[in-house]
């Protein structure tokens, strides 16, 4: 018998030779029928691979990450034959699972058309059907080598040929389609039941411009239908909450050929964006912060002493003032270092929090261009908190707190991830050793759930990044909080101490937003641009029915413009229900109609966006406390994750 080591730390025995499939059947009838693949001593491996010594085995189940992925990579090998068989002498590239799907590379002489699509589906379901079984077999070079050649499969005998000499090599084959692959694959065709061809793409094999370009075609599986449903459905969301789209429909922002990735702000988005602003100005003073303002250009030896020239220079752009070399700041770390060493500063000034509504400019690459999501130019909102090392610990908890006030203001699930120091870093190791046990320990305080992401932290320290979660499911890296010993040292920052003596300060850097307008786009789609009222550009419409009732309407506006409500009067000859569908196609919080009944009585019809047709009649005195209630506590309703 051999010790089989489970994920629960169990220990089971059994006979040599027993395959996953059936140590899964062992421990329960519900876990077989879920299971996909095994983990052996962490490598994936195929259910019906046979354990014959002592090892720790995960089963990998269909509704896990890893057995979504084997899922469609079995796909994607399906998708491959029905290509074959359908397109005789289509060549094969790679076909592997991708985030939410996979995809397969093709050399074709036919052109593939979206109409193909629909035929590659049909064939697919007809190979489903017949159940082949996935078989895996291990052959040498050479007899790899044989195969592809015999079939003239020339990309497959590339990727053979990049091989080590001594290479053991598995192939899978599903009835008499055979492909170069390691695994694992489900156990046959029969086990894929709910997948859709998505689009199609032009690839150059290898991702290399000089080599010939292939054709991709994308797909999507999962375990049930009604997760592909749900999936199909938030992509058609996704389309009609792109921020790109709303924004222009809103009348928000534009962007434009004569500057890609820098983007125009329009009154309309003006307004929401310094409504955001102001409330990041008033949460950060009742918190201590202090406002500042860095300068967008400093010199070259400034960059040097900051380490960005180093470590940043490829996303930084320059220029050149009386034969001296200056750059365009990519971030405003360095300037707040400068603000800092303006004055001696005291063991009692501390801790200083600096807060900066920076404009910072970033070296995207053109293909890299996303509306406001990736931009060349955008706003942080940083700030720089410098304390003493007693500090770091109450510090970091108050940068948790206020992420966290703000995420739930607007509505956001979070997620949490510690991205450990990169490769390439600036530092001692005990340093990075002390500063990434001081994040861990904050989070750990606050009972928050984080996964480590190693290697990913900025090059100055590690760092928490706060990943929002919008109504869609997706999510978005926004806030993040970076503890920083380096920078304190590079720009050679100090404060007196108890002892009269000059010590070295500690310094967080951290962003709420992100960056402002990353954070428009995020929820511009997270809202489908239906705001809360007080972010609304346009809180209040009033509509007149008749030219007779604009005395009474401006009036109200007028009354409604001193309680600093944001409101617009539509006077034109429309019909009063194209009125109310424009109103409601532009998202207004609120329309307020009024004709002779509403003038005689001193009243408004109220129509509330995403609640129905009704006006409620009201007066103004009645209106007025609802609307500003709203507007005080930032109230956000369900209607504001939805359309009408």
């Amino acid at each position: 018998m051999i010790q089989i080591t489970l994920k629960d730390g169990s220990i089971r025995e059994v006979e040599p030779g027993t395959t996953i499939a059936e140590l899964a059947a062992s421990i329960s009838r519900g876990l077989a029928k879920a299971a996909v693949a095994g983990k052996v001593n962490d490598e994936m491996k195929d259910l019906s691979y046979q354990l014959n010594e002592n090892a720790a085995v995960e089963i990998v189940t269909n509704d896990s990450d890893e057995g979504l992925e084997v899922l469609r990579h079995s796909t994607a090998h399906l998708m491959a034959e029905a290509v074959r068989n359908l397109f005789p002498g289509t060549k094969f590239g790679i076909g592997p699972a991708i985030a939410k799907g996979y995809y397969y590379d093709f050399d074709s002489e036919h052109v593939f058309t979206p109409d193909d699509l629909a035929k590659i589906e049909k064939e697919m379901n007809r190979l489903i059907k017949e159940k082949h079984e996935f078989k895996r077999k291990e052959v040498s070079r050479e007899e790899a080598l044989a195969h592809f050649k015999e079939l003239g499969e020339i990309y497959k005998v590339e990727l053979i040929e990049g091989l080590p000499d001594d290479a053991t090599i598995s192939m899978y084959s599903q009835g008499n389609f055979t492909d170069l692959c390691a695994g694992p694959h489900l156990p046959s065709t029969g086990n894929i039941k709910a997948f859709k061809l998505m689009n199609l793409a032009g690839a150059y094999w290898r991702g290399n411009e000089k080599n010939k370009m292939l054709q991709r075609i994308y797909g999507t599986a999962f375990t049930k239908q009604a997760d592909l449903d749900d999936y199909l459905y938030k992509l058609e969301e996704a389309k009609r909450r792109d921020h790109r789209k709303l924004g222009l429909e809103l009348d928000l922002f534009s962007l434009h050929d004569e500057g890609p990735g820098f983007p125009f702000f329009h009154p309309k988005g003006m307004i929401l964006r310094n409504e955001l602003e102001d409330f990041w100005r008033k949460e950060h003073r009742r918190r201590g912060y202090q406002e500042i303002k860095t300068p967008i250009i400093l010199n070259r030896s400034m960059w040097e002493q900051s380490g960005h020239w180093d470590h940043y220079k490829e996303n930084m752009y320059f220029t050149e003032i009386d034969d001296q070399d200056y750059a365009v700041k990519p971030m405003n770390c360095p300037g707040g270092m400068i603000m800092y060493k303006t004055k001696m500063r005291s063991y009692r000034d501390l801790p200083i929090r600096m807060g900066e509504l920076g404009l910072v400019h970033r070296h995207e690459l053109s293909g890299a261009l996303h509306g406001l999501l990736r931009v060349r130019n955008f706003t942080q909102d940083d700030a720089h908190i410098f304390m003493l090392p007693s500090q770091i610990k109450e510090e970091l908890l108050g940068v948790i707190e206020l992420v966290d006030y703000f995420y739930k203001v607007f509505g956001f699930e979070y997620h949490v991830e510690l991205s450990t120091r990169p490769e390439d870093s600036m530092g001692s190791d005990e340093d990075w050793e002390l500063a990434t046990k001081s994040l861990q320990e904050a989070l750990e305080e606050k009972g928050i759930d984080y996964k480590i992401n190693p290697g990913d932290g900025a090059f100055y320290g590690p760092k928490i990044d706060f990943h929002v979660q919008d109504s869609l499911d997706r999510t978005w890296q926004c806030g993040t909080i970076q503890l920083d010993f380096q920078m304190p040292e590079k720009f050679d920052l100090s404060y007196i101490g108890e002892d009269g003596q000059k010590h070295r300060p500690v310094m967080i850097h951290r962003v709420v937003y992100g960056s402002i307008e990353r954070f428009i786009a995020l929820l511009t789609e997270h809202y489908a641009g239906a705001f809360p009222v007080w972010l609304a550009p346009v809180q209040v419409r009033i509509l007149p029915i008749s030219e007779r009732h604009h005395d009474y309407a401006k009036s109200l506006a007028s009354r409604l413009n001193d309680l600093d409500i944001r409101v617009e009067t539509d006077e034109r000859k429309e019909k009063i229900n194209y009125k109310i569908r424009e109103a409601q196609t532009e998202k207004i919080p609120f329309t307020l109609v009024v004709g002779d009944q509403e003038a005689e009585s001193n009243t408004v019809a109220v129509r509330r966006y995403g609640q129905g047709n009704a006006g409620v009649k009201m007066s103004m005195d009645e209106f007025i406390p609802l609307i500003q209630d709203e507007i005080k506590s930032k109230k956000m309703l369900k209607d504001n994750l939805k359309e009408e």
